[in-house]
């Protein structure tokens, strides 16, 4: 974009030079002995004058061409910037209400200082549900048009003393036809104590090719455990055209 402007100034200028050169000299006042001839002016002055007045021009506008592109830069720096993004994280459904129950007390969530959030107990120890698949909860995740997801925060907090932990973090992909589901991050990093923020591993996963579900696993050690999930976000990035 640069260069064709430049090319369009340089034009305009070489257009201009040759108007001045084609005009009618005006008549100037004799010259003395300055060893010119008498006559019309010399036209040469006022050519020197309007060069010297275009390039004052084309560096003027070379100028504003210049810090244009810094603020062109920094909007496309803006725009491939990372972000994290806090999703909503109080609607995640038991995988299995019969051994996993989710609920919500805005006033005090038992854990901690009571900042409210989902707590999420297990009536049985274990990783695994009554259907013998992993003990989680779920949701499917709405990303903005255009951006991947690399990862995954979660923000939590267990109860004094409990020794149970978040053992898995995982998104799959709905596929066409939604008949299956592909892992596109497993994370089996195990995450205990808190209050903690934790990220996951990192992943690459385009929403627009499927719709994205989100599992926070549990691994419960005493059914006295309490979870409270507190916050979680997706890492985001611009998905490249």
């Amino acid at each position: 974009m640069t260069k064709k402007f430049r090319m369009t100034v340089q034009g305009a200028a070489v257009f201009a030079l040759a108007a001045v050169l084609t005009a009618q000299p005006a008549t100037a006042k004799p010259r003395g002995n300055s060893g010119l001839p008498p006559g019309p002016g010399n036209p040469i002055a006022a050519v020197q004058g309007e060069v010297v007045k275009l390039q004052g021009d084309i560096t003027k506008i070379e100028g504003e061409i210049g810090d244009l592109q810094k603020e062109i830069d920094a909007i496309n720096d803006l725009l491939n910037a990372s972000a994290l993004m806090w999703i909503e994280h109080l609607d995640f459904l038991s995988g299995d209400p019969a051994v996993l129950t989710t609920s919500f007390l805005s006033t005090n969530s038992g854990v901690g200082g009571g900042l409210s959030g989902l707590i999420v107990q297990s009536s049985t120890v274990g990783s695994t549900d009554s259907h013998s698949g992993i003990k989680v909860i779920e949701k499917a995740v709405q990303v903005p048009p255009h951006f991947s997801i690399t990862g995954v925060r979660v923000c939590y907090e267990w109860s004094a003393g409990a020794t149970s932990s978040i053992d898995r973090i995982r998104l799959s992909q709905v596929q066409d036809p939604p008949s299956t589901a592909l892992v596109k991050l497993d994370d089996s990093t195990a995450h205990s104590g808190g209050p903690l923020c934790v990220d996951s591993a990192v992943t690459s996963v385009d929403p627009s090719l499927g719709s994205v579900l989100l599992d926070i696993g549990i691994n419960t050690v005493n059914v006295a455990d309490k979870l409270v999930l507190r916050a979680v976000g997706l890492h985001l990035v611009p998905t490249a055209p």
